[in-house]
């Protein structure tokens, strides 16, 4: 795999940030200690992006929403890059690419980057180096970074996790205000769009607005910003200013809370590449290995229950740490 041109990625070359992220999202062994270095040097450039999370059921529009909504933002000066997880092919594995072929406009502009990732078997739908690439992204001097879900579900909870702000789209006459507060997902929300509110569905999508604004009363919602329901046209465009509006006041208002969010979801990201690393870590000693597929043996014939398997796994652990002290 080539070295990845520090010099270039800083500068902002769309070709050196894309095989920075090429580096980040290769499983091998001698990869990872790559990205680990390259994630280092990028961490003095990184910070200064808007780091927004946009999600959506399959067929809300998602993709045409990114692409309106980016080329606004280009209109505005701003460079804005786009990690879209897309569905893994079934066949080989690897990414459909279906998001880049259908933000045709975005992708042929000079200040957007757009990197379809595949979803592969990442929890929920979200490629694995999704914050790594956030991070690279940010120090190629992207302005914006919009990290789109592959569909909803565990996928929101994870881009939630790794974003600032998140977005959540609607269809018009997606469901009154019980319905609303059945999609847990309404929770996570800093902003609820309603897309596709032009032609026919134009007045329905007002409707869609008022029911969504009424759900949202009835949930409980905590810290500095209060969810807003919007409604916008992709197509027209319409109503995508009043929303980057909207979006400066959430960041302008939140800037100390969302500086101390960044921080915490650092911690997070931390505590779990530690614990999956200690699992691979162990699963490479041969002793350990034994242990682990007895005890996965005895859990998969109704020999034992997972926590006490899962125990007994780590009775090794604990012996060889006790020895030490």
């Amino acid at each position: 795999m080539p070295e990845v041109d520090l010099a270039a990625l800083f500068g902002g070359q769309r070709r050196a940030l894309a095989k920075a992220i090429t580096l980040i999202e290769s499983t091998q062994s001698a990869h990872r200690q790559a990205a680990a270095a390259l994630l280092d040097a990028c961490l003095p450039q990184t910070g200064g992006s808007l780091r927004i999370g946009i999600s959506g059921v399959p067929g809300v529009g998602k993709s045409t929403f990114i692409e309106a909504f980016g080329l606004y933002l280009i209109g505005l000066g701003k460079r804005v890059g786009v990690l879209a997880v897309d569905p893994s092919s079934p066949l080989h594995g690897g990414s459909i690419l279906g998001d880049k072929t259908r933000m045709e406009r975005l992708s042929r502009e000079d200040h957007a980057f757009i990197r379809p990732s595949p979803a592969g078997r990442s929890l929920g739908g979200v490629a694995n180096r999704t914050r790594e690439a956030i991070l690279v992204a940010e120090a190629a001097g992207f302005d914006v970074i919009l990290v789109e879900t592959v569909g909803v579900g565990q996928s929101e909870y994870e881009v939630h996790s790794m974003t600032d702000l998140f977005v959540v789209l609607m269809q018009p006459g997606a469901g009154d205000e019980l319905q609303g507060i059945k999609k847990g997902i309404l929770e996570l929300a800093d902003f609820i769009v309603v897309n596709k509110a032009d032609g026919e569905a134009e007045r329905m999508a007002n409707q869609s607005v008022m029911h969504y604004k009424n759900a949202m009363g009835f949930l409980n919602h905590s810290g500095f910003w209060t969810p807003e329901v919007l409604s916008v046209s992709s197509l027209k465009p319409r109503g995508i200013d009043t929303l980057w509006t909207r979006i400066e006041a959430y960041f302008e208002t939140g800037a100390e809370t969302i500086e101390a969010r960044r921080t915490a979801q650092a911690l997070q990201w931390f505590e779990r590449l530690l614990n999956d690393q200690v699992a691979e870590l162990l699963k490479t000693d041969p002793t350990w290995r034994r242990i682990y597929q007895r005890n996965y043996q005895a859990v998969q014939h109704g020999e034992m229950a997972p926590p006490a398997a899962a125990m007994a796994c780590l009775d090794p652990l604990k012996q060889a740490l006790s020895s030490t002290q």
